[in-house]
């Protein structure tokens, strides 16, 4: 029970943005960029990486950035290629594997019935979801595996991935970059010191849209059901 407990607390520690850049930053000195990139393209290329800090690890690169320890424009440059060549992998991984991974309804995460309606969901709102998809935890992880599976053409997905790539790391990483500085200086205080604050707050704002989705989605549709028929 201790050993699980020491594993647990190991864990929690890598997974701390700061920690892990520290930790990155220690193991490979000015190469600290080659281990930013695999950790963006595994969170959103392999599905085994949802676990993986996201957002989280853009903004805290973005403070880090501010105070000198990171290139700003290495830390964009390694996370913008990550995200497309990991967009790109679980997109192929989706087209050649697609009826192997969603072939049993019983599975929790790869049913058929998920691609046929990922399949109906991009014909009725298009490919802007493919750029929505970036900013939403989990989904970007999981979204080029059934797009895949989906068959939409790879030219169309890799020109919105890009586009998506841009938005999202530019978005997060500059936000750590010049909002840190900002913050620190209103309310007197060292965000390095609050890391584990900043990630909640960034959890939660990136959970904002599907829950605004899904309650946008349950009342409408509630709202649409109790309206009256017009008399004839």
């Amino acid at each position: 029970m201790e050993y699980l407990t020491d594993l647990f607390h190991q864990l929690r520690e890598f997974l701390n943005p700061k920690l892990l850049i520290d930790w990155l930053l220690a193991l490979l000195g000015n190469y600290v960029y080659f281990g930013l990139w695999f950790v963006i393209f595994a969170e959103v290329g392999l599905a085994v990486g949802f676990f993986l800090p996201g957002d989280s690890l853009l903004v805290v690169s973005g403070l880090m950035a501010a105070t000198g320890k990171l290139n700003v424009l290495l830390v964009m440059l390694a996370f913008f290629l990550g995200s497309v060549i990991g967009d790109s992998t679980g997109y192929w991984t989706g087209r050649f594997m697609g009826k192997t991974l969603f072939n049993r309804e019983s599975s929790r995460i790869f049913k058929p019935s998920r691609v046929e309606k990922a399949h109906a969901f991009f014909e009725k709102y298009g490919v802007k979801t493919v750029i929505l998809a970036r900013f939403v935890p989990i989904v970007r992880t999981f979204a080029p595996l059934v797009v895949g599976a989906a068959a939409m053409p790879y030219p169309t997905y890799l020109f919105f991935s890009i586009i998506g790539g841009l938005l999202w790391i530019s978005s997060m990483v500059l936000a750590g970059y010049f909002l840190g500085g900002v913050i620190e200086n209103a309310f007197h205080i060292k965000l390095e010191d609050h890391i584990e604050k900043v990630v909640i707050v960034v959890v939660f704002i990136s959970i904002l849209p599907p829950i605004y989705e899904f309650i946008r989605h349950k009342f409408g549709r509630k709202a649409v059901a109790e309206e009256p028929e017009p008399e004839v």
